[in-house]
């Protein structure tokens, strides 16, 4: 009887396909959810590099002598932050506007360009905390830091 036993359970099939599905079904979703929370950083660090790089822009075409435009560092964090040269509705990266994660050097715009002078380099740097799932933060303590920086030479209007 025991011969028997172990040869009707050998070739019973029922119930693989549900421990199968328990086993894998845990690694899909993690992967699904960890490819969806990198393209989510990615994105976020895209739109920081993009607000940096047009500060950076405008501060090094921003020359008060020449045009006699008033040139800000208000107007360089405001096209940063929401892309215009004002406060907008909408921000960039959410949680992206606070004065203290953007750093713009020189403070005021470069002298224009000599003949002899060296040539002038401006200086933007952009961080903030990655706003994502409050998962990931659990699991990493804190959240990751986005920082971008972007050098531009002074060009002048």
């Amino acid at each position: 009887m025991s011969e028997h036993g172990h040869t009707g359970l050998r070739q019973d099939q029922q119930g693989v396909i549900l421990v199968e599905a328990l086993v894998v079904a845990p690694v899909l979703i993690i992967l699904t959810f960890g490819l969806l929370e990198f393209g989510n950083m990615l994105w976020q660090r895209m739109q920081l590099q993009t607000g940096v790089r047009d500060a950076a822009r405008y501060w090094s075409r921003c020359a008060n002598a020449i045009s006699g435009v008033t040139c800000s560092q208000e107007i360089a964090r405001n096209i940063a932050f929401y892309g215009q040269p004002t406060v907008g509705d909408f921000e960039r990266v959410a949680g992206w506007n606070d004065a203290s994660e953007l750093t713009i050097t020189p403070a005021t715009p470069p002298s224009p360009p000599g003949g002899s002078a060296a040539i002038s380099v401006v200086t933007v740097t952009g961080r903030t905390q990655y706003q994502g799932s409050p998962a990931l933060g659990f699991i990493l303590g804190t959240a990751p830091t986005i920082q971008y920086s972007y050098e531009m030479r002074f060009i002048g209007w």
